[in-house]
């Protein structure tokens, strides 16, 4: 949610596009969660019918960053992710529990 609001606010119909396999009701828990955190703003605009939109806080955006270096990380040791599911799931042969 932090990386999808990373470059623009965004409405709830385009953030519930955007993740794929989340619920109406867990995209609102989580948006009301970040919004109790501090860490995104809600805009409520005054049109008919309301229009509302989500972005990042200053401490969301201090965020980025971090993120960032866990994604990348992530992806870098993706192959070794991927074989210890293997192993633990026991595909392998081997099953440490």
């Amino acid at each position: 949610m932090i990386m999808e609001l990373a470059t623009r606010s965004q409405r709830f119909s385009e953030l519930h596009r955007a993740i794929p396999d989340i619920s109406k009701r867990m995209l609102t828990q989580t948006l009301r969660n970040l919004e109790r955190d501090g860490l995104i703003t809600r805009h409520v605009f005054p049109t008919n019918p309301p229009s509302v939109e989500y972005r990042l806080a200053p401490l969301g955006q201090s965020l980025l960053e971090p993120m960032a270096a866990l994604i990348d990380w992530a992806d870098r040791r993706y192959p070794d992710i991927h074989a210890a599911r293997l192993r633990f799931d026991g595909v392998s042969g081997d099953v440490p529990r």
